[in-house]
């Protein structure tokens, strides 16, 4: 599904830039991903910081979004998940320019989240199936493997990780996070972000006013990992912010259809808000025993 590029219809139609092009297939991919779920809102500053651009092409970048039916704009509240894309739709790029390392990069983790991918691989099956340039793949695969994503095979081709579905590599996986997390909390240049913080706490209470309904894997994937996303960010510590994105790329790589227990989903949503008020009210110390005992619960569901 190319994102929808016309202006205006009207006599003095939008100018629509390359970027803003580039961000809206972005921003669909990742709904596709399940990055953003169902009617959750698509803030211009977090966006912002997200894609690491200004609000003028993020605000371009939605209304395009708005045309595709992707979003739509409430008035005096800002845009919100319309639909869930497929990922087959959004996998071009716009206007038939070729991909970019970063559309390459969400194409490689969609793709073995589905299993399209086996565990390892060479550069030419990737050239092949992709049809990139050599430089593009490479830049991209070397990218992946800094951050712990992929693993260069000794000799010839790449692999990806042990999969965090193996049991023993899963609790490792959750002591890292742990460490990390627990420890980002307590971190002396924690600031919260006041708006991110009610951002948050909105879409955690409206899985609570219907927790009648089983949500399944990918809705929960995406708020939790924001969640965690966002308190790493806060922190104000870069390294732990990269490290806790790249546990939750690692996470994505196993995604699977799956349904969570209403009790168990509310227990885990009721924590995540009370991680925000603690930390809201200055006492980090609750936060992170509350942190701890999250994530120790959570391993054995993820």
């Amino acid at each position: 599904m190319p994102i929808k590029t016309s202006g205006a219809a009207d006599t003095q139609p939008v100018r629509i830039t390359r970027l803003q092009r580039e961000l809206a297939q972005r921003l669909a991919q990742d709904i596709a991903a399940g990055v953003f779920e169902l009617d959750s809102h698509l803030s211009e500053k977090v966006l912002s910081q997200r894609y690491e651009v200004s609000r003028t092409p993020v605000r371009g970048a939605l209304r395009l979004l708005a045309e595709s039916g992707l979003a739509r704009c409430k008035p005096n509240s800002g845009y919100y998940v319309a639909r869930r894309a497929q990922v087959d739709d959004t996998a071009g790029a716009p206007e038939g320019a070729p991909l970019t390392s970063e559309d390459l990069y969400r194409r490689l983790v969609a793709d073995r989240s589905q299993r399209l991918l086996d565990d390892s691989f060479t550069d030419s099956e990737l050239l092949h199936r992709y049809g990139v340039p050599r430089s593009i793949l490479m830049k991209t695969l070397l990218r992946m493997a800094s951050e712990g994503v992929l693993e260069k095979r000794q000799g010839h081709g790449w692999r990806f990780p042990a999969s965090l579905a193996d049991d023993d590599v899963r609790k490792e996986s959750y002591r890292f996070r742990i460490v990390i997390e627990c420890a980002g909390l307590q971190e002396p240049d924690f600031m919260a972000d006041q708006r991110a913080f009610q951002d948050m706490r909105e879409r955690h209470t409206a899985l609570l006013a219907d927790v009648q309904r089983p949500i399944v894997t990918d809705e929960f994937f995406a708020l939790n990992s924001a969640f965690h996303e966002m308190l790493a960010r806060c922190s104000g510590n870069r390294f732990v912010l990269q490290a806790v994105q790249q546990q939750n790329q690692l996470r994505q790589l196993d995604a699977h259809p799956a349904s969570y227990p209403v009790s168990t989903l509310e227990r885990y949503v009721r924590e995540h808000l009370d991680i925000l008020d603690a930390m809201e009210a200055g006492d980090q110390e609750w936060a992170v025993a509350v942190m701890r005992r999250h994530l120790k619960a959570t391993q054995w569901a993820a």
